[in-house]
């Protein structure tokens, strides 16, 4: 029933819908594909977990339906063990063990985590920990096997967005006040390392790549930011590729390539494996620094001058401050992470080749309100999950998948 393994290649093609699974009475709040097998697994507000596989007549059933006690927020499946744990709305998170064939679930254990909702979870084999987020402010982490808490930290703000770096122990938080939360995690304490700030909106999602050491996130700022943390620069580089906020992130490590969905209903396909700039600092000035004409609230060059004040503007290219006239152009610049067009002073539009115009992204349309995103890079397959109660998987040409 396996299905066979498949080598990683780019999305370089637009994605096919290969199919939906319905069935759920409420959002389906994540759900991923099953590991060597031709299905995936569910949860939802409904309050079920369900794992969907392929039957003798093409169609996906749910081999297993299990309802939980509360609305179903976050879960994390090791492919390794074939540990599912599933953080629910009460603050809980359940862990069960799935059967070699998928059609049974057994319950291990149980974690009063949180207080309120649980925003994401995350289970680390090495450590033997369970690492978790909530709306409660509050970081937690408990040893999975004896179940105990080894320890929590309070964030400023309610967070949504975890991830974890085994090989140095880092853990990162991104919460609803834009900041991101570096800690150190040992047994049975941690240490904070350093805050970051980059977005004008809430984290909504985080994505860790431990090859290249950079991580991403997602906000509602409909903006995401890939900070080098490995290279020891400071460098941020900024994508703008969304019209509404970022849901969900995943990252293809073999082939370098970043995916984002939003509420807009867009699927973003980024090739990471360029070499991308950072946007530029916007400078102060009282007058453009093209045409040195005084901006509104310079009143004294404006007396000195006899001119009216005009609206500042800033070259996304350059970042000097210049008036309307001298930034009448508009320029994708896709390697400063610009796919749409953006608003350039004259003299930089001048410079930027078609070269350099070149798209680094490619944009799709899901059709509808992608609240996750989970790819298999080593099948090509694309599962979006959202509001509208619906699982849609797409994948390249040559894979086939449906479902019911």
């Amino acid at each position: 029933m396996a299905a066979p393994p498949l080598s990683a290649e780019p999305l370089t093609r637009r994605p096919l819908l290969l199919g939906q699974v319905e069935g759920s009475q409420d959002a389906v709040t994540m759900a991923a594909i099953v590991p060597k097998e031709e299905g995936l697994i569910s949860i939802s507000e409904d309050r079920t977990i369900r794992v969907w596989l392929k039957r003798d007549s093409g169609q996906y059933w749910p081999s297993i339906y299990h309802a939980m006690p509360s609305p179903c927020a976050c879960m994390c499946v090791n492919p390794e063990t074939r540990r599912l744990s599933v953080g629910l709305d009460s603050g809980a998170i359940s862990e069960f063990i799935l059967s070699e064939d998928y059609n049974k679930m057994t319950p291990i254990k149980s974690y009063q985590a949180h207080q309120s909702r649980v925003m994401m979870v995350l289970f680390v084999l090495e450590m033997e920990w369970i690492l978790s987020v909530g709306q409660d402010k509050y970081f937690t982490w408990h040893c999975s096997e004896s179940g105990q808490r080894l320890g929590s930290y309070r964030i400023s703000s309610g967070a949504c967005g975890l991830q974890f770096d085994t090989e140095t122990r880092h853990v990162f938080i991104g919460d609803h006040s834009g900041q991101v939360t570096i800690l150190k995690l040992e047994q049975e304490n941690s240490s904070l390392i350093t805050t970051f700030r980059g977005h004008t909106g809430g984290i909504t999602a985080l994505c860790w790549d431990p090859v290249q050491r950079v991580l991403f996130s997602g906000s509602s700022d409909h903006s995401i930011i890939m900070w080098d943390i490995g290279g020891r620069k400071g460098t941020a580089i900024e994508l703008q590729g969304h019209n509404d906020k970022v849901q969900s992130l995943s990252y293809s490590h073999p082939t370098r390539q970043l995916i984002s969905c939003g509420a807009d209903g867009g699927i973003v396909v980024w090739n990471m494996d360029v070499e991308r700039q950072e946007t530029p600092e916007w400078l102060d000035s009282d007058s453009c620094q093209k045409c040195d004409q005084p901006f509104f609230w310079n009143f004294k060059q404006m007396w000195d001058s006899k001119k009216i004040g005009l609206r500042q503007h800033h070259c996304r290219k350059c970042g000097k401050a210049v008036c309307g006239k001298c930034s009448s152009k508009r320029s994708s610049i896709p390697l400063m992470g610009f796919e749409f067009e953006v608003r350039v002073c004259d003299g930089c539009y001048e410079s930027i080749t078609d070269e350099e115009r070149a798209p680094t992204a490619t944009f799709h349309n899901s059709k509808h309100n992608v609240v996750h995103v989970h790819f298999d890079a080593t099948r090509g397959w694309m599962l979006t999950s959202g509001t509208d109660k619906i699982i849609k998987v797409r994948g390249q040409c040559g894979i086939s998948f449906c479902g019911h």
